[in-house]
């Protein structure tokens, strides 16, 4: 998968304290469907702003975010070098007050309708003017340079760290927040693009360094990683700067930052999730081998930030990058699918679009029908908690010092999803966080940076009676990206380290030693061995192991054809670490083998990998789903309900998309594991519009459903 360009939106509402917004509710927990109008410069004198409101209205949308500033305002700012639209004054409202505003007129509209208002400005961008005024506001390139805009050479690429976002952008949110009384201002591209070299960058640096900004972007190098710590610092800075100007014009408003998300957020993920009372995750849709579950992924990412605050899922309705086509329209299919898997994993759906002139209307019907849907369902979206009890974790200083993709959180991820278990994402930073301790199982998909105290938190985790998988290289090396002599987690894993990482293997394989029955080879009896991973670590047994049911096969020549066959058929070295360690259990697997699955998604991979966590579990998970297809699955708890999410993701262009039609899937059986107390009253399906004959025993509630085409929810009411 290529690289992921993951926006998220946090708003902060306090302005001191270590945990900003922890306490404050405010109106972030209102909305559940989200509408954004994106405007273009030439929009005023063209669109029709009340056929928005009605589609609103119509949609049972209760928020929206509309273009207001930035790049270009559309409204009348009195800000010096603010510039306004060209077709600003062609903008002639129904109601006089608002000629030449067209971002008043939408506020006024919306608040009619009782909806939460935000405005979206966007400071990456000036004019000539503007540079020409303030060459310093500019970014300049390592050789000295200003940067002109990469798409529109007619626009100069803003300093992010530097007076033109911590002055002049600030006043222009106080500008618009006391005109408007909107409730957040949402910046986009607030962060910059890349390493910025203008004498503010350089001077600050210095100051908070002694140092200059390195042209190496290494982040071995101690200099890069000062730079890095000192660029994260300086964003939070200016969040903080922001939000508290906004506050003091309108204490119930706050600012929403657009930046971070997942393994590769240039953001402490753990710290944003202290500050921020709501998230908006800007995965807008699917673009080259991107799996269908990537915005369900992007849910459980933001939520292992957040905890249970609103998570907003920005989602475009055309086709995204590479090439970026900004008036184009998805399928009815593709839309439905990505918008169902966000939901079901507890994303609050925003749809955007580009331009106040509709110049394709094919989305609109599609976005009115799942919201419609989504508002019938509403009662059962307002989640309480998550029950799953598997939880598989992400790291950001894994994916900064060590430089590898997140091709084994990937392969897991999918393993997970045709298992059908269902399953949360932790921060390696949250370990200790109350809800990652509820959970029983912790997967490790090569999470190779991990510090001492890291170690003990995990290690406590499986001696309370926890359960850890692991692969790789997890844990050889610390929290800045230092190889380490051992595993950091050895005395769990019952392995020491050998000293070499071999790869690419070729033609190598796992021997599958059924005499030992051990339930992880279920499944493969009729299989003597499979392939292996394509990398693997050398390690050797320190401990007792539990039995070794999968051992290796050395490489041996795929050419020529003469000579392919093994030299030794058995090692009895161990490519699977099974083992109790206190009340817990762990596996590991020096072998790269979710990476490995990611790429070739080999049956036999899928197997192992849903047995070891089988094993890992003790064949206890809160709900179970048989039938036929590739379902992704949540398990909820609201405060009348249980709910059970079937999102139907089989189909022949599900690894890569669009979508061009819906296949629906026949009979499945759904049994969920009553928590203590709990008392059904009935069952319905919400999509078939049905209740459904369930059957209770020992503890365990099961019905079927009979059909699902995108998303169906068994919801249990509660007495």
């Amino acid at each position: 998968m290529k690289r992921r360009e993951f926006l998220v939106a946090t708003g902060a509402c306090a302005v001191a304290g270590p945990v900003e917004g922890a306490g404050d509710t405010g109106w972030f927990d209102r909305p559940m469907r989200w509408s954004q109008l994106t405007l273009v410069e030439d929009d005023p004198g063209k669109f029709d702003p009340d056929f928005w409101l009605d589609y609103f209205r119509r949609i049972h949308s209760d928020a929206v975010c509309l273009s207001a500033g930035g790049i270009v305002a559309y409204y009348p700012t009195e800000v010096k070098l603010h510039h306004r639209s060209r077709w600003l004054n062609d903008f002639q409202a129904r109601n006089g007050r608002f000629a030449g505003d067209p971002f008043g007129y939408l506020v006024e509209g919306c608040r009619k309708q009782n909806m939460v208002v935000i405005a979206r400005t966007d400071p990456h961008a000036v004019l000539d003017d503007v540079q020409q005024a303030h060459p310093d506001w500019i970014q300049h390139t390592a050789d000295g340079k200003p940067r002109r805009h990469w798409a529109d050479p007619s626009r100069w690429v803003t300093c992010a760290l530097g007076p033109y976002n911590w002055d002049f952008m600030n006043d222009v949110n106080r500008e618009i927040v006391s005109r408007y009384q909107v409730d957040a201002i949402f910046s986009n591209r607030w962060a910059g693009h890349g390493d910025c070299y203008c004498p503010h960058c350089r001077r600050m640096f210095r100051d908070k360094t002694g140092r200059e900004i390195p042209i190496d972007t290494n982040p071995a190098g101690e200099t890069r990683r000062l730079y890095l710590e000192w660029r994260e610092q300086r964003l939070f800075e200016i969040w903080r700067h922001w939000d508290a100007a906004i506050r003091q014009v309108r204490p119930a408003a706050c600012f929403i930052p657009n930046s971070g998300g997942g393994a590769g957020s240039e953001l402490d993920m753990r710290r944003v999730g202290e500050m921020a009372p709501i998230l908006f995750a800007d995965r807008q849709a699917r673009r080259g081998l991107t799996a269908p579950w990537a915005n369900g992924k992007n849910a459980k990412e933001y939520r292992s930030a957040l905890g249970m605050k609103p998570i907003g899922g920005i989602f475009s309705v055309g086709v995204e990058e590479p090439y970026r086509w900004k008036d184009s329209v998805q399928s009815d299919a593709e839309i439905r699918i990505w918008v169902a898997d966000g939901v079901a994993q507890g994303l609050r759906p925003w749809w955007t679009k580009f331009a106040g002139v509709v110049r394709d209307p094919r989305w609109l019907d599609t976005v009115a029908a799942v919201y419609q849907r989504l508002a019938r369902w509403e009662p059962y979206l307002r989640n309480i908690e998550p029950l799953a009890e598997v939880g598989l974790v992400y790291s950001q200083q894994t994916s900064r010092y060590y430089k590898r993709s997140e091709e084994a959180a990937l392969g897991f991820y999918q393993a997970l999803t045709e298992a059908r278990i269902p399953f949360e994402m932790v921060h390696d930073q949250k370990l200790d966080d109350p809800l990652t301790r509820r959970l029983r199982v912790l997967i490790l998909p090569n999470i190779a940076c991990l510090s001492d105290a890291q170690c003990a938190q995990l290690s406590a985790f499986v001696h309370r009676g926890g359960a850890l998988i692991a692969t790789f290289e997890t844990s050889l090396y610390d929290e800045r990206g230092r190889r380490r002599p051992d595993f950091g987690l050895a005395p769990l894993f019952g392995a020491r380290f050998e000293g070499r990482v071999e790869g690419p293997l070729q033609n190598s394989y796992l021997r599958l030693e059924h005499d030992t029955r051990h339930p992880v080879l279920r499944g493969l009896e009729k299989a003597p061995r499979i392939i292996n991973a394509s990398r693997r670590v050398t390690a050797s047994p320190t401990l007792p192991l539990d039995a070794k049911p999968v051992t290796f096969v050395p490489s041996y020549p795929d050419l020529p054809m003469e000579m392919v066959f093994p030299t030794q058929e058995r090692t009895g070295i161990p490519e699977l670490y099974l083992r109790t360690a206190g009340q817990g259990r762990v596996a590991y697997v020096p072998g790269d083998l979710d990476r490995t699955f990611w790429e070739v998604l080999a049956p036999d991979h899928a197997v192992l990998l849903k047995n070891v966590v089988d094993w890992a579990a003790r064949d206890s998970h809160p709900l179970r789903v048989t039938g036929p297809g590739w379902l992704d699955v949540a398990l909820w708890r609201q405060s009348k309900s249980i709910t059970v999410h079937l999102v139907n993701l089989t189909n022949p262009m599900a690894m890569k998309g669009p979508y061009r039609e819906l296949i629906p899937l026949g009979r499945q059986t759904v049994s969920v594991r009553l928590p203590a107390g709990v008392k059904p009253r009935q069952v319905r399906l919400l999509t078939a519009g049905t209740t459904a004959e369930a059957d209770i025993r020992d503890g365990w509630l099961t019905c079927v459903v009979p059909r699902t085409l995108d998303h169906e929810i068994v919801a249990i009411d509660l007495s």
